[in-house]
C-alpha cells in the first residue's frame, strides 16, 4: 500500500500532516497528469540546502517499537550546502553523486540519492540523475546537514522534470507527497519542506509551521567532539530508567510542552497576523532586526532546554563549557537563547546584534572551538532563497 499525506489539524493556525492510504483512482488520475508534463530542461538547478537548530527538544522515554516521541522546535539558518542537480528522462534509471568533500557517500547510504529514488518509484518515472554537493556545512551533527541535502535534491529533481515554461513543479505543488517522501528518507527530513520556525512532534517527521519570528544573529560553535545519536540515546534511556521516566509519563509531559510551544509562538508574535506581512528582516546596521526579538517575547527562553544535555554534557563537559561561552549570561553581550542542537556536537547562541555576536565568536577563538555566524532563516526568505539558478 502507498500512501499520500493530507491535512490532519492544526496547531495555532499551522497545518499538519499524518498519512492515509490513497485510492487507486487517485493515484491513476495522478500518474497521468504527471507523463503528461514530463519533459527536461536541459539545464542543471542549484538549489540551496540549508542547515537547521533545534531551539528545543524535549524526549520521551523510550517505546516499544523502540523509537522515542519527541517535542522539539526546529529553526532553519542562513548557512548552506549547493546542490546542483541535473535530469532527463531515461528508459532506465541511473543516478550519480559527486561532491567536493570526500566524506560524502556516493551511493544508497546518501540522503539525496535515497530521495531521488524514492521520488522516481512514486512517479514511476526513469531517469539519468547527476547530483553534486557542494559541501559549505560543518561535518558536526546536529544541525540536518544531510536531511537538508535530501530536500535540495528532491527541489531540484521537481525543477529539472517539470518545471518547464509555466508548468509549475510537481512535487512544489503536492506538499502532502513530497513530505510523505521526506518522512521515509528521515526523521528530521520533513522540516526542510516548510523552513522557518516549526514544531515537530512524534519522531520530528510530524511538522508543523510555527508563527516565524524575525531574524536575529546566530553563532554556531562546531567543536572537534563526535557524538553520535544512538549513543545518545543510549545514554538517554539509561537515565529514564535511572529515574523511573514511563512512556505513558513521556506522553503527558511532552503534550503539555507541545501546547505550552504553540500557545507562546502564537500570542507573542502579532506580526504574523497581518496580511502582507513578509517576515524578511532589515539587512542593514547592526541589528539583525527590531529592537526586541519576538523570540523573547515568547517567554520561551526563559524554560525551553534540550533534554540531550543532560547526557551528553555529562560524557562531553567541554560542550557544556562551550555553551557557557556562547551564553555569556549576566554580561552585555548575553545571549537571547543557547543550547545543543539536536543531540550535537554543534551548539549555537542567538543575539540581537551583530556586536554581541562578534562578541561571541570571539570568546569561543579565544578558547580553540571554529565558529561561524549566521542568521536565523524565517519561512518567506528560506523559499525566496531557495532556488539559486539555472544554468545553460
Amino acid at each position: 500500500m502507498k500512501w499520500w499525506w493530507s491535512s490532519r489539524r492544526s496547531i495555532e493556525g499551522g497545518q499538519g500532516f499524518v498519512a492515509k492510504p490513497e485510492s487507486d483512482s487517485d493515484q491513476l488520475h495522478g500518474l497521468l497528469t504527471i507523463r503528461t508534463v514530463l519533459q527536461w530542461t536541459g539545464m542543471p538547478t542549484t538549489v540551496r540546502s540549508h542547515a537547521k537548530i533545534n531551539l528545543g527538544l524535549g524526549i520521551g522515554a523510550p517505546r516499544e517499537d523502540g523509537f522515542h516521541a519527541l517535542v522539539t522546535v526546529y529553526q532553519t539558518v542562513e548557512l548552506h550546502d549547493l546542490v546542483t542537480v541535473s535530469a532527463k528522462s531515461a528508459g532506465r534509471t541511473s543516478i550519480t553523486i559527486t561532491s567536493n568533500d570526500q566524506r560524502v557517500p556516493k551511493d544508497h547510504r546518501n540522503t539525496a540519492w535515497k530521495m531521488t529514488v524514492l521520488a522516481l518509484e512514486s512517479l514511476n518515472i526513469e531517469a539519468d540523475v547527476a547530483i553534486h554537493i557542494e559541501k559549505r556545512l560543518p561535518v558536526q551533527g546536529g544541525l540536518g546537514a544531510g536531511s537538508g541535502n535530501a530536500v535540495a535534491a528532491l527541489i531540484g529533481l521537481d525543477q529539472e522534470l517539470f518545471g518547464v515554461g509555466e508548468v509549475a513543479p510537481f512535487f512544489w505543488n503536492n506538499p502532502g507527497q513530497s513530505l510523505a517522501l521526506a518522512a521515509q528518507v528521515g526523521s528530521d527530513v520533513p522540516l526542510f519542506l516548510i523552513g522557518g520556525t516549526i514544531l515537530g512532534l512524534d519522531r520530528g517527521q510530524e511538522v508543523y509551521p510555527l508563527p516565524d519570528f524575525e531574524s536575529v544573529w546566530c553563532v554556531i560553535a562546531t567543536p572537534a567532539i563526535g557524538v553520535t545519536t544512538p549513543m545518545a540515546f543510549r545514554e538517554w534511556d539509561a537515565l529514564c530508567a535511572a529515574e523511573g521516566l514511563t512512556p505513558n509519563a513521556s506522553t503527558d509531559k511532552l503534550n503539555e510542552l507541545s501546547r505550552a510551544y504553540a500557545s507562546a509562538f502564537a500570542g507573542a508574535i502579532p506580526g504574523a497576523k497581518h496580511a502582507g506581512s513578509s517576515g524578511v528582516p532589515a539587512l542593514g546596521g547592526d541589528r539583525a532586526g527590531p529592537q526586541e526579538s519576538a523570540l523573547v517575547r515568547t517567554g520561551i527562553t526563559s524554560w525551553i532546554e534540550n533534554d540531550f544535555e543532560r547526557v551528553v554534557f555529562r560524557q562531553h563537559p567541554s560542550l557544556a563549557e562551550i555553551k557557557r561561552l556562547l551564553a555569556a549570561d549576566g554580561t552585555p553581550e548575553a545571549a537571547l537563547h543557547a543550547s545543543l542542537s539536536g543531540s550535537g556536537s554543534a551548539l549555537f547562541g542567538l543575539y540581537l546584534t551583530h556586536g554581541d555576536t562578534q562578541a561571541a565568536q570571539n570568546r569561543l577563538t579565544a578558547a580553540g572551538v571554529e565558529s561561524q555566524i549566521t542568521r536565523t532563516l524565517p519561512r518567506s526568505e528560506y523559499w525566496e532563497k531557495m532556488l539559486v539558478q539555472q544554468q545553460g
